[in-house]
Order: C-alpha cells, then sequence, then structure tokens
C-alpha cells in the first residue's frame, strides 16, 4: 500500500533592510522548516506571506507598507513582522486585511500566527532542517549577527527604541553557529549587530566554553576565534573604540579580511556633536594612519549623511577636505531625512531638499573619484576574488577582499571557465572603472 502524506503548507517570505533583518528572516524560517512547513518561492503557490519590514527611514516605512499591499494584493493571506511592526496600529489602518503584527526579533509571535494561519496537517512529514538552518543568502556566503540593539542614543536614529539596548550572544554561541556555517559550505562570514565594537560589553566580556575551551565575549577575541575557522571573516558596523587597534595585527595575519565597515556619519565637529556622536574626527585620521601602517593594503568603508539639520557650508567643505585626507576606499552617503520619533526632528535649521541634493551630488563625486584612483592603482596587481556568479558562457563575477556582498564594487572576470561559485581564485587585475575590477583568473 503507497502511503500519501498531506502536503505540508508553504510559507512565502518578503525580507526589507538590512542584513540583520535578513538573519532575523533566516531564523524564522528555519523554526517554520524545523516544523514542518515548506517555502514557497512566489505569492501565487504560498498559504501565507511574511513580510519583514524595514522602518528606520520614513521611506523605509513606505517600501514596507508597499510590499505588504503588494503580498495582499497577490496572495491576501499576509502576517507582518520586522521593525515597522512596533507600529501596528499604523499598519492595520492602512492594510486592514493583515493577518498579524509582530514586532522584530519575536520570533515565537511570527511563528504562532503562522501555525494559526496555515495549520500544519497532524500526519504532515517534517524534514530535518541543517545544522547550519535556513539561508536567504547564497550557501557561500553567511551573516552572523552577534548582538542585538544599540546604547548609542544618535539624534538621528530610533534603532534603540525599536530594537532596544545592546544584548550581546555568548562567545560560545557564535562560535557554534559559525561552525556549523563553515561544515555547511559557508566561504565568508559577515560579521553583523548595531554596534560590532561594543561586543560583550553588557555581559562585561564574559567567558563561555565551547569544545572544552574558555571563550571570552570580546570583539577582538571573537575576531581571531573566527579566523581559525579557515573562512574568510569581515567585520561590519565597527565604531572606532580605542580597542579597534587590536584588529590590526589580527588582519595583518591573515586571521580577519582587512576590511573594516565604519559609520563615521559625518567629520564637521559641531555636526557630529548635534547627531550626538563622537566628535575626535582629527583623532581618527591619526588612527587612519597609524592602521595603514599596520595594514597598508586595509580597506576602509563608511557611510555618511549630509543635509543634516544645522549643516552649514563650512560644515559640507569641512566634510569634503575630511574624506579628501582620509582616502576610504568605499563610501555610501544618504540624504538626510526625517525619522518619526528621531530627536533630530526637534533641532532647528533643517536643510532644504534642493540643498541636500546638490551636497550628496557633490559628495558622491568625489568619493567616486577616489575610489576610481584606489581601483587604477590596482591594475596589474593580483588579488584573491570569491565567486558569487558564473554565466555559463565563459564570464564570471566575484568579490574581492576590499568587497562586501551588495553594498561594495565586483570583479568580473573573462574566461572563467571551469570555475564555480563559492570558490576562491586568484585574479590578475587588467582594467577598472569608479567602483569594480576587470581581470582573469591565472
Amino acid at each position: 500500500m503507497v502511503l500519501t502524506l498531506p502536503r505540508p503548507p508553504k510559507v512565502g517570505i518578503v525580507s526589507l533592510g538590512c542584513p540583520k533583518a535578513l538573519v532575523d528572516s533566516e531564523r524564522i524560517l528555519t523554526r517554520l522548516r524545523a516544523d514542518g512547513y515548506e517555502m514557497s518561492p512566489s505569492y501565487a503557490d504560498a498559504d501565507v506571506v511574511l513580510v519583514n519590514t524595514c522602518g528606520f527611514l520614513d521611506s523605509a516605512k513606505a517600501e514596507s507598507l508597499e510590499a505588504i499591499g503588494e503580498a495582499i494584493a497577490a496572495n491576501g493571506r499576509v502576517i507582518v513582522t520586522g521593525c515597522l511592526g512596533n507600529e501596528a496600529e499604523m499598519i492595520r489602518r492602512v492594510h486592514p486585511k493583515v493577518l498579524a503584527v509582530s514586532g522584530p526579533q519575536q520570533y515565537e509571535a511570527v511563528v504562532g500566527a503562522v501555525r494559526e494561519a496555515a495549520p500544519m496537517p497532524p500526519s504532515a512529514f517534517l524534514n530535518l532542517v541543517p545544522d547550519a538552518g535556513l539561508k536567504l543568502t547564497p550557501r557561500h556566503y553567511s551573516y552572523l549577527k552577534i548582538s542585538e540593539g544599540c546604547n548609542h542614543r544618535c539624534k538621528f536614529c530610533i534603532i534603540p527604541s525599536i530594537r532596544g539596548d545592546l544584548v550581546s550572544r555568548p562567545a560560545n554561541a557564535v562560535l557554534r553557529e559559525a561552525e556549523k556555517l563553515v561544515a555547511a559550505g559557508t566561504r565568508e562570514l559577515l560579521v553583523i549587530s548595531q554596534d560590532t565594537s561594543a561586543y560583550g560589553v553588557d555581559i562585561r566580556h564574559a567567558e563561555s566554553s565551547l569544545n572544552g575551551e574558555a571563550h571570552r565575549a570580546h570583539i577582538v577575541d571573537l575576531a581571531r576565534d573566527l579566523g581559525k575557522l579557515g573562512a574568510w571573516v569581515r567585520l561590519h558596523y565597527i565604531y572606532p573604540y580605542p580597542h579597534v587597534d587590536a584588529l590590526m595585527p589580527l588582519m595583518a595575519d591573515g586571521l580577519v579580511l582587512p576590511y573594516l565597515d565604519i559609520p563615521f556619519q559625518h567629520a564637521s565637529p559641531a555636526v557630529l556633536r548635534a547627531m550626538r556622536r563622537p566628535a575626535n574626527e582629527a583623532k581618527v585620521l591619526d588612527r587612519i594612519r597609524y592602521w595603514r601602517q599596520i595594514v597598508p593594503d586595509i580597506t576602509l568603508r563608511s557611510t555618511f549623511i549630509v543635509g543634516f539639520p544645522g549643516e552649514t557650508d563650512a560644515d559640507f567643505d569641512y566634510l569634503l577636505e575630511w574624506l579628501e585626507e582620509a582616502q576610504l576606499d568605499r563610501v555610501g552617503c544618504f540624504k538626510y531625512e526625517a525619522v518619526a520619533g528621531a530627536a533630530a526632528n526637534e533641532l532647528p535649521n533643517h536643510v532644504p531638499e534642493e540643498l541636500k541634493l546638490e551636497r550628496w551630488e557633490r559628495f558622491m563625486a568625489a568619493s567616486a573619484r577616489i575610489s576610481a584612483a584606489k581601483l587604477q592603482a590596482k591594475i596589474g596587481r593580483t588579488v584573491d576574488v570569491i565567486i558569487d556568479i558564473v554565466d555559463g558562457e565563459g564570464g564570471a563575477s566575484g568579490r574581492s577582499k576590499a568587497d562586501a556582498p551588495e553594498i561594495d564594487g565586483q570583479v568580473h572576470l573573462r574566461d572563467a571557465h571551469g570555475l564555480a561559485v563559492g570558490e576562491i581564485v586568484s585574479v590578475l587585475v587588467e582594467d577598472a572603472d569608479d567602483y569594480d575590477l576587470m581581470g582573469v583568473a591565472v
């Protein structure tokens, strides 16, 4: 007799916002998959759709509301979670048909809502979940979230009110997850949090045991331990605290990629004070010079905000001069945008939109020129590249140690027959533009 098992319900997901939200989506999917639910790549085939929202900026909120509306129109059965979920009344006012709303990191609430909306048949077959859990990123790289929340109170940011104060994971839990990811095929670990440099501060850098060894919850110790797993280790959202200097020897020794993602936001002391951020831009320049002495090929990426309330022409000129001196490798820039609930909304002297746009264009032109010059200097050099895409016709694209996925540049390869996604190869750089390199595997 052939036993026909009932079909488990299918869940679709739309994940918006930052990599930290992406990790939340992966955790939710892992729990649902462990319950036996199947995943659907389309609205039409899903029994229920999850929308993991972003609520950091008004434009992000608008995008989230649009995504919710699209899911309702295409499927009709929608559950909302994520940062915008803290504004449940507003979501229900705009989209009264949503089945449930929950905030960030409320995994049990999301899973419970799915179970209620699409109950699992009593006899459904439960497939085993891989030890590494389910991922929304390619197999060869993984985001590794080491903490939640943030202790800073920057005036333009509402993250602490959404995600709370810093809560660090024990070091053994982070390392256990990293080991499973590497064992499952991860070649690059992207370490993320809201404030990676502050990892462990809330738990007083407590030690925890894994495989009979004690591991301290401190970013330097964690980076060293992760570097022993054999994968690339890339550090994101590093605030330039003094102890960051201790990461340089790890980079020089090859345990950690020579790459730091530091959210400077601005350089003018007046604007930094208005933002309620450390106003030590001169010392930062000294430390950048020190880092480059120890790790000459270090890549520094950052994000900046132009048009913050009270920013003068002199402040903006100061920022451009600082950028020229700092010579950052990878730079992103945002025009200041008021966020509901942010303290910056109450500041005087808001900058007109047309002036924000003008400053943004000037800033991006300067950063593109710096980037182009740095990439031109790499022509003729050989760099290691992790392959992200193979087109089957002899072309491939990947990233060097200087490039994080989706936010930095790429390395485009010719004559790439035989290469596989996730492979790390040496590439001779033959050409460059403002942001990308071109070359051939050697």
